[in-house]
Formats: C-alpha cells, structure tokens, sequence
C-alpha cells in the first residue's frame, strides 16, 4: 500500500468512519491519485501517478465506486464543514448551483441522454451534446492568493434523462427539482447561517424560488427579458367571494424597461470581473 504524508492523512481522517478499513485504505489512494492526476481522473490514471500501475489487485480501488458501501451524501457534508471553518466560519454563506454534461458514450451508461451544449452554443445556433449530466452545488469563496471567486464543489448529483426514467417506470424529475433538493439539503446542515445562491436562468422557475424562500434562502438568477411580472397581491378584503387572488397586477416587461428613456440608471464596478480587473455596469 501506498505510504501517504502525514499531515495529508490527519487532514483527510474525518472521513474514515465512512468506510470499512480495508475500504478506506484504498479510498486514501484515490483521493491523493485524483488530486496529483492531470487530465482525466480515472481510476487507471490515478493508479498509474501514485506507481501502482503494476497493483495486480487493481480491482480493489474499482470497488470502492462500484461496490463498497459508503455515504456519498454524509461525504459531501464532511466536506462542506471543512470548507466553511477553512474559508467561510462566519458571515452569510454563498452557494452556486449549476449543470455540467460529462460526455461519456458505452452500453453501460444507460442514464445518457441529449441535452443543449451550453459552451458550444448560442442564441442563434444550437448544438447538441450526449451524456451524463450532473448538477453540482458548491460554495463560492474568494481565494487571496489567486485573486478572484472559486467555485468549491462540495454536492453532486446525477439527473437521469427522461428516457431512462421511462425505461424502467421511474418518474421522471426536472432540474428545477433537482436543484430544489439539493439547496435545500444544504440548508439544513446550515441552519443557523444566511444562505444566498447563484444560479443562471434555467432555475427562474416560481415553484423553485418559492421552495427556497420558504426556508430562507436568497437566491440571485436571470430573467428572460419577455419575462411575465406582477405585483404581490394585495390584501385579501374582508367579506371578499371566491379564491384570493394569487398576483397583483401586471409589470412592464425587462425589454420596455431598458427601452424606457425614463427608466434611471445607476453606475456600479464590479471588482476582478472574471480575473480582468474591475468592470464597470449600468443597474
């Protein structure tokens, strides 16, 4: 077995109650093999930068994933805990929520499917990409030494697509809902901070933002510039017939705002806008 630094090993021992020892053994390489591997970080890969690429018993690091029992949720709030008293041990707490695709291809991965490219894409043209697609929650903290806002993941989960779920009679769950469980989870291992998330537009769904003010989460997203808004609703009168009404009235829409000559502006500097410097924008 491979002879691991000590201070990596004391840091990392928090998490050993996960495993069963000899589980755990194995799982210590590969977590010090998916730090240290550059590229693609398979279990091939990390055995071969950590000099055991001649194990013959390589199929023990391989069950660690596939087969050894472990809590990937109870993981992910060890790991979240250590973040926090590492960068964040007071004061509101930022989270981002966001999907990537990870293009896998194979008759075993059998919860593939085709979603929309976001990097290759754009507003008029339309690519597509198949593979699996995680959604990931992680905590956005600014890193002095590299001088700009890291996203740390810290919670994943994978979200089938449609077609798996009704290959084997599953209901089928959106991202909204996904993403729902997920800040939510995350919520009430921080029940007494403030907890604010980022998210891009494919959350500005109402039940989603609903869900998450319910429990006392901000959250910051997009809006389509079509977007239909409304006032709250006004107060229920007394002696009123029939359902409370559910919205107050109409808003003008974001595109006849930006185009109103009477709309005021206001100047603000975003600072270390994507690492260039700071950058100034109307609001």
């Amino acid at each position: 077995m491979l002879r691991l630094p000590a201070r990596f090993a004391a840091l990392i021992l928090c998490f050993a109650p996960l495993f069963q020892q000899r589980s755990w053994r194995h799982a210590e390489v590969l977590l010090l093999g998916a730090i240290l591997t550059p590229g693609r970080r398979t279990v091939a890969s990390i055995l071969r930068i950590t000099g055991l690429c001649r194990e013959r018993r390589f199929v023990n690091y391989h069950r660690v994933l596939n087969r050894a029992a472990w809590s990937g949720r109870a993981a992910a709030r060890l790991l979240l805990g250590l973040l926090l008293d590492a960068f964040l041990p007071r004061g509101s707490v930022l989270l981002g929520l966001d999907d990537t695709i990870e293009r896998r291809r194979g008759k075993r991965i059998s919860a593939k499917g085709i979603y929309r490219d976001p990097v290759r894409s754009s507003h008029g043209h339309f690519v597509k990409a198949s593979g699996l697609r995680w959604l990931s929650l992680m905590l956005l903290v600014p890193i002095s030494w590299a001088g700009r806002v890291w996203a740390l993941p810290f919670l994943t989960a994978l979200a089938p697509s449609e077609r798996y779920c009704r290959e084997r009679r599953r209901r089928h769950k959106k991202l909204t809902d996904w993403g729902r469980q997920l800040v939510l989870q995350a919520r009430r291992w921080m029940p007494d901070r403030q907890v604010i998330l980022v998210t891009d537009s494919g959350f500005s769904a109402l039940e989603f933002l609903a869900a998450l003010r319910r429990q006392g989460v901000t959250c910051v997203t997009c809006l389509r510039l079509d977007a239909a808004l409304y006032q709250p609703a006004p107060p229920r009168q007394p002696g009123a017939i029939g359902r409370p009404p559910a919205k107050g009235a109409r808003l003008p829409t974001l595109t006849k705002v930006l185009s109103d000559k009477a709309t005021g502006w206001q100047r603000v500097t975003v600072p270390g806008w994507y690492g260039e410097g700071d950058r100034p924008l109307c609001q």
